[in-house]
């Protein structure tokens, strides 16, 4: 990252940041809402017939055939509902990407820099404990991020997995995602905004250092090794390969953040009972359910915000005085 954003405020970071986030968020919602329909198939309870869910919504089919991979999954959604419904949830995504990219990545630097000077990294960078200091810093900013942004997530999720209504099973019961944010609370309480916290935190901690650190760490290695300058093809590789990396390690946490968020009460224990129930129902193959829309969604949103995220820190230190002038 360019040494003149670095000396940039942390406000002007922040919503560097999130600005990028928002952008690509916006860009590749469809795949991450058939990335939501693909990981809920096949969940008890979740008939269409069978379930009115707790806030009076229909979620997705339990018929394992519905869904057929990426494409399929799009087409049927917009077939069915119509295209519009691929944007469910699509306020709620801009808010989550407002507030949780602008911490994970707007102050991964800050904190990258005072683990650094905690590990006395030195002029040891590119080593093992320069890595470390990365990792850890991935690790905060990503467990940060989820307190302040727990709530935009579970709402956006509970609209990507809502089903348009059968007007006569079940007449619409609520929208909007202000009325969605007031329903929950009242309904489930506080705690309810904030359900699903824990395997949250645990699945974008991972995905923080598969793509914030995997893409710092892949760009600066191309970069030294005269590979490619610091531009766009080199941004766009770096950024496939930490897409790649965050999906492999986070799939399996993501499908049980995505099922016990989008549960009604009482379904599950907890995250922990969510995983063993799914196990037991479906095998370890589940954990890896939606893996090519994830995959495809990730990359794309992190092509998108990376290259998008690195030409605005460009017009940004460009533009934007600095803290110490």
């Amino acid at each position: 990252m360019s040494e003149g954003f670095e000396k940039l405020s942390i406000p002007v970071k922040l919503l560097t940041a999130g600005s990028a986030a928002c952008f690509a968020d916006f860009i590749s919602f469809p795949l991450d809402t058939a990335k939501v329909r693909l990981q809920i198939q096949g969940q008890e309870g979740q008939s269409l017939r069978q379930l009115r869910a707790h806030t009076g919504e229909l979620y997705a089919f339990s018929d394992p055939a519905h869904y057929r991979g990426i494409l399929g999954t799009i087409s049927t959604i917009s077939r069915e509902e119509g295209f519009r419904s691929l944007y469910n949830g699509l306020n709620a995504g801009l808010q989550r990407q407002m507030c949780f990219a602008s911490v994970r990545l707007g102050m991964y630097e800050p904190v990258k820099t005072k683990y650094q000077k905690w590990l006395n990294v030195g002029e040891s960078k590119g080593g093992v404990v320069d890595v470390t200091a990365r990792i850890m810093a991935g690790l905060t900013t990503g467990a940060m991020a989820v307190m302040v942004a727990q709530p935009t997530d579970i709402v956006k999720v509970r609209f990507q997995a809502q089903v348009k209504p059968d007007i006569q099973l079940c007449p619409p019961a609520q929208h909007g995602t202000w009325k969605t944010y007031k329903t929950i609370f009242s309904q489930e309480g506080l705690a309810g905004l904030w359900r699903g916290a824990l395997p949250n935190m645990g699945r974008n901690a991972i995905v923080n250092v598969a793509e914030i650190v995997c893409y710092d760490v892949v760009k600066e290695k191309i970069i030294k090794s005269g590979l490619l300058d610091d531009n766009i093809p080199c941004h766009f590789t770096s950024a496939v390969i930490s897409g790649f990396c965050a999906t492999l390690c986070a799939s399996p946490i993501d499908v049980i953040k995505t099922r016990y968020m989008n549960s009604a009460p009482g379904t599950y224990k907890g995250a922990i009972d969510c995983g063993i129930q799914t196990v037991m129902r479906e095998g370890p193959a589940a954990f890896y359910k939606g893996f090519i829309p994830s995959f495809s969604r990730l990359v794309s949103w992190n092509i998108v915000m990376w290259v998008t995220f690195e030409q605005i820190k460009i017009l940004v230190v460009q533009n934007y005085p600095k803290k110490d002038e």
